[in-house]
């Protein structure tokens, strides 16, 4: 019987296991991937406990395309409902499953009670605290349009969510990249997640540094900024939208940052984090970014089922 592996935090991947995940998924993108059914004889489970466009997609299609078959699940469905635990849920689940994809707005640790079994490979399509499958698909339109993670400067301006946190445990662990964090007072990235891209980068020469202000912007290479309002939490001080305000992503932005390209995780809120002049103007890649969860979709899929090797 086959091993599964489970990815619920960037951490649990080596430097390999990264790597091979990245340029698996960029070769997807490039058409290069080859037509093979990895997943054939599968079954994956994919439960969404909030609501998603592109990761739900992503993964939905790229399971099928891989020639494995779904078993898809309301966040109603589920005995957990009626008071079964989440480890009895997932030994259950575990017999009759070899991959559950799971969205969920509670911690990381929901998704480590479903990760009791090798039999089972565990995917986290996004966590309250960490979303690692956003940031492969980033690694993956980066390689896709530099060629290399390796040296670029990423200027993230916003709220210090689950897609920050997961950036920067996943950017620090290429050499000479920059990751400078821009959050707004009461905003930031959690100091847990900086303590830990601090170890990766000091290992490999990268650099991740967070200030609460837009002074003095560096140039860089990418602009990145997500909606204000991540999905599944609200704000906790109600004069958020003025401390967000500084942090809005403009032409002017750009500018002082050199002319970079731009991305942002999707969906959207043009007048908000991002102006409709930069989300659709020549230098945004968000909508490759976007195609790009799904060719990253089939390449964690592959490396959880256990098929993918690094």
């Amino acid at each position: 019987m086959r091993l599964r592996r489970h990815l619920i935090s960037i951490d649990d991947l080596g430097d390999e296991d990264l790597r091979w995940i990245v340029q698996r998924g960029t070769r997807y993108s490039a058409g290069e991937g080859g037509h093979g059914t990895p997943l054939d004889g599968d079954v994956v489970g994919v439960l969404f406990r909030n609501t998603s466009t592109r990761t739900r997609t992503a993964f939905s299609a790229g399971a099928l395309r891989l020639g494995g078959r779904l078993i898809t699940y309301t966040p109603d469905d589920l005995q957990e409902n009626t008071g079964e635990t989440a480890g009895d849920t997932a030994a259950v689940l575990s017999r009759m499953l070899d991959l559950l994809v799971v969205r969920s707005a509670k911690g990381d640790g929901e998704l480590r009670s479903y990760a009791v079994s090798r039999r089972m490979g565990v995917i986290n399509a996004m966590s309250a605290s960490e979303h690692p499958t956003q940031a492969l698909a980033d690694l993956t339109t980066l390689t896709r349009r530099f060629g290399t993670v390796d040296g670029l400067r990423v200027l993230y301006a916003g709220e210090g969510n689950n897609t920050a946190s997961a950036l920067c445990l996943a950017l620090s662990r290429y050499p000479g990249v920059e990751l400078h964090l821009r959050t707004p007072p009461g905003y930031g990235v959690e100091q847990s997640f900086l303590d830990r891209a601090a170890t990766y980068a000091k290992a490999h020469g990268a650099r991740v540094e967070q200030r609460h202000d837009m002074s003095s912007l560096p140039e860089v290479d990418v602009v990145y900024t997500t909606r204000w309002q991540t999905t599944g939490t609200a704000k906790p001080t109600a004069d958020w939208r003025t401390r967000f305000a500084p942090f809005q992503v403009d032409a002017g932005v750009l500018e002082r940052c050199g002319g970079p390209v731009f991305m942002h995780d999707l969906p959207a809120h043009r007048g908000e984090e991002v102006t409709a002049e930069v989300l659709d103007g020549p230098a945004s890649i968000a909508f490759d970014q976007a195609e790009n969860k799904y060719h990253s979709a089939r390449a964690v899929l592959e490396w959880c089922s256990g098929a993918g090797t690094s």
